[in-house]
């Protein structure tokens, strides 16, 4: 039987849109595949880590009729790249076997059972369904995902918090020393829906949504959220834990406060951070009526200093940052002003958008 039959660009895109949760090495060995499913013309790819399933539709041209299989994935997708693009592949089953053909090349590939591969147990009742536009969520995603922990013994921060209530969907990521917070208004009214995306749920989404206005569906369940987009079905086990009270973090009532570019102040800071030592990566910023000025030294008692011209008459302040958690929150903005309040030099700042509240970044200080 002809499963598929389609040029190679095609066939490529399909595999890699469900192949990025497949890992090389696994205890499970058919979970290095991906599960091949025909049904009539269409056709289904499905791969899984036990805790994320992607299910992808697909109508790739082939025989008409039912056939399952299971085939190592990132085997497949390595001889698909090796082929050119315009060209027509073709992959056909023959006695527990899948051949691969394009050209004049041909590759014969071992398959295992489908009825031995894992699919991911979904919830027997999710909550309501609610949309935003792919590229919605793609920049929430980006402007919180950098703040996520990374193998934090409090595991609840190994991902992003994602609270849906009324007409409001809002994003929260930390890793203790920093918060970063995004919003966007839905089209649709929810009950209160609080749920905890694992990190890799997040980058993986990152990697497949795209910067279309086409929707993507969204349902929670006590252990699993589920997500609809472009023929693809995205399933995911939830963090279990309590998230921090990220409202108590964010400061209110700064006095305090600068607004200035984006990217002169991005430009300075990284030109400074060359300067820190690599351990401690702190930065001071003197701030005084009318200029900022943002200093690093290091361990070999090398100095940087480098000076803003600022429109400020509040007071004067020193205070230290890890200079890595400012550049990434000013990396993730694509806005030209941004707005910094403080209140001393021992608090947290607030960093923001000006006239803007969907975005609100908080950062620690640091002794220096």
């Amino acid at each position: 039987m002809i499963v598929l039959k389609a040029p190679q660009d095609k066939v490529l895109a399909v595999l890699q849109s469900v192949a990025g949760i497949v890992e090389r090495r696994h205890t499970l060995p058919i979970l290095a595949n991906v599960l091949i499913r025909k049904t009539g013309s269409l056709l289904q790819l499905t791969t899984s880590d036990l805790e994320i399933q992607i299910r992808k539709s697909a109508e790739l041209e082939g025989d008409i009729g039912n056939f399952t299989t299971t085939v190592g994935a990132r085997k497949l997708i390595d001889i698909l790249r090796s082929m050119p693009s315009d060209q027509t592949v073709t992959l056909e089953s023959a006695q527990n076997k899948l051949i691969l053909k394009g050209g004049k090349s041909r590759f014969t590939l071992q398959t295992m059972p489908a009825e031995d591969f894992p699919l991911v147990q979904e919830a027997a009742s999710f909550g309501p369904v609610f949309s935003v536009p792919q590229k919605t969520l793609k920049e929430l995603l980006n402007q919180v995902s950098f703040a996520m922990a990374v193998h934090d013994i409090r595991y609840y921060l190994n991902g992003i918090l994602f609270v849906a209530e009324g007409k409001q969907l809002s994003l929260v990521a930390t890793d203790g020393h920093r918060l970063a917070y995004s919003s966007a208004i839905l089209d649709v009214e929810v009950p209160k829906q609080e749920v905890i995306l694992p990190r890799k749920t997040v980058l993986e989404m990152q990697r497949l949504l795209s910067d279309k206005e086409g929707a993507i569906e969204m349902q929670f369940a006590g252990n699993q959220a589920k997500f609809s987009f472009d023929g693809m079905e995205f399933v995911t086990k939830l963090v279990e834990g309590k998230f921090p009270d990220y409202n108590r973090v964010i400061p209110k009532n700064h006095k305090n406060i600068i607004t200035l570019g984006r990217v002169p102040l991005l430009a300075s800071l990284q030109r400074t951070a060359i300067l820190t030592s690599e351990k401690f990566k702190g930065v001071r910023l003197n701030i005084d009526p009318g200029t900022l000025r943002v200093a690093s030294n290091n361990a070999e008692q090398e100095e940087a200093i480098d000076e803003l011209d600022i429109d400020y008459g509040g007071d004067s302040i020193e205070i230290g940052f890890n200079v890595t958690y400012l550049i990434d929150a000013l990396s993730n903005m694509n806005q030209d002003m941004v707005k910094i309040e403080l209140s001393d030099s021992n608090s947290s700042a607030l960093l923001t958008i000006p006239d803007n509240s969907t975005f609100k970044y908080v950062v620690m200080p640091m002794r220096i």
